[in-house]
């Protein structure tokens, strides 16, 4: 577990811990992130993120710009971790930008303390995604996300399920596909990118292009799977997030 003491003037010893803010895939809601608690002993908080139009925001408009989602997010999420102690990120694809332009609005917020950024299965920022699949009729939307994941959620075979998902899916796919970044000026945070190694979408590459935009140290770590290696390999992901912000 990692925890660290600080003693202010007047003041007892304070244990703190580092908190996980774990930004979702496209699609995806808070839920995903939850069963990752019990790999951790505790240690960092995991602290997912839940965007509109899914999970307990089921009925409220989903956003479809990554900027207009940070805006969106930026208010709870700074008033929560300033001064709560070291504070790490981790997005996955579509998370992986949204982390991105959090980091730089985090660093600015008083109190904040960012210590890294892990950044999964994602192009660089200023990369954009290749393919689309916005504005595609549904079967050939569904059939495309899945090509780019190399994976389908057992939700989009259900019918009643596909229903509540699918303008999620959708608003968060146009949301990737159209993002631009919000600035080119490095990140003062260690970033480590990470990637499934028989991943199709993002090479070897595409992840080690994140060192561009980092002045504060790089590192790049492939895990066994595909796009979605996050789901077979839960246990090793969360050992490398766990060893890097200790």
């Amino acid at each position: 577990m990692r925890t660290t003491t600080k003693r202010g003037p007047g003041m007892g010893v304070r244990t703190t811990q580092t908190t996980l803010v774990c930004l979702p895939f496209a699609g995806a809601g808070a839920a995903f992130y939850q069963p990752w608690s019990g790999l951790v002993d505790g240690s960092p908080a995991i602290r997912p993120v839940q965007l509109p139009g899914r999970g307990r925001l089921i009925d409220e408009e989903p956003y479809t710009g990554v900027q207009e989602a940070v805006e969106g997010l930026l208010p709870e999420l700074a008033g929560e971790l300033a001064g709560a102690g070291p504070t790490a990120l981790f997005g996955h694809s579509l998370g992986a930008v949204l982390g991105y332009e959090l980091a730089h609005r985090l660093c600015a917020v008083p109190g904040v303390e960012l210590v890294r950024f892990f950044a999964s299965g994602s192009h660089p920022p200023q990369v954009s995604r290749p393919g689309r699949a916005a504005g595609l009729p549904d079967a050939e939307f569904l059939a495309r996300v899945q090509e780019f994941a190399g994976y389908r959620d057992e939700a989009l075979n259900d019918p009643e399920l596909l229903e509540l998902v699918l303008p999620s899916l959708r608003a968060d796919v146009e949301m990737h596909e159209s993002y631009r970044p919000s600035t080119d000026l490095p990140l003062h945070v260690p970033i480590t990118a990470i990637r499934g190694r028989d991943d199709r979408l993002v090479g070897a590459a595409d992840a080690a292009g994140w060192a561009g935009t980092t002045s504060a140290g790089f590192d790049m770590v492939e895990l066994p799977g595909g796009h979605m290696y996050l789901i077979e390999s839960a246990e090793p992901l969360m050992e490398l997030i766990c060893a890097a912000v200790e």
